[in-house]
């Protein structure tokens, strides 16, 4: 073999192992990139799902916010609902106290006012019953402006709501169930039944 054979065959051979290294820094070379870019591509897929997390976080505090407010909101509606019917109640039972204050004294001049027109429907010197009709007259006024207000009976129809039948009758003066005749008058105090009106009914 010549000398330049020989020569030729060791630069081929120097060659394939140039390139064979060649080969295999460039496989590490890819290796070393593909193992750099893994860590970054993880690291990229974490933080997603971290903002994500921070999203899902947000919302949910959102949400609770909104619920809170609603519940809050809701709560100071009732209170106030609540404290609203509570005026009125004290506003009513205000009233019906000023209203029905005098109830039980009204109700023992009502005797009074019984007995006055029990004498003056005796009669007596004319001098002596005018001015007993004219005492009688100023009493009822006084109490009419407190709020007593006679029932009206006779010949009304009979309501058991303000009327108490005691008795029924024949008679062609009045219709059936008709009020024929009145034996104690009744009074209400304010739109308040303080007494009924004791009556006879037409049958």
């Amino acid at each position: 073999m010549s000398a330049e054979t020989d020569g030729i065959r060791k630069e081929d051979i120097a060659a394939e192992a140039a390139a064979e290294q060649a080969d295999q820094e460039d496989a590490k070379a890819g290796q070393s990139a593909e193992a750099a870019e893994t860590p970054r591509e993880d690291a990229a897929e974490d933080s997603g799902k971290e903002a994500e997390a921070s999203e899902n976080g947000e919302a949910a505090e959102e949400s609770r916010k909104e619920e809170t407010a609603e519940s809050d909101d809701s709560r100071y509606l009732r209170l106030l609902a609540e404290f609203q019917n509570y005026k009125k109640r004290v506003e009513k039972e205000k009233t019906d106290l000023y209203s029905y204050a005098n109830e039980k004294i009204m109700a023992e001049l009502l005797e009074v006012l019984d007995n006055f027109e029990r004498a003056l429907e005796q009669g007596g010197t004319d001098g002596f019953e005018e001015g007993m009709r004219l005492i009688f007259t100023q009493l009822v006024n006084v109490l009419s402006k407190e709020g007593l207000a006679e029932i009206s009976a006779l010949g009304e129809d009979f309501d058991p709501n303000v009327h108490n039948a005691v008795m029924t009758e024949d008679t062609e003066e009045y219709e059936s169930g008709k009020v024929s005749g009145v034996m104690q008058k009744g009074y209400t105090l304010n739109g308040r039944v303080i007494r009924p009106s004791m009556v006879k009914v037409a049958n």
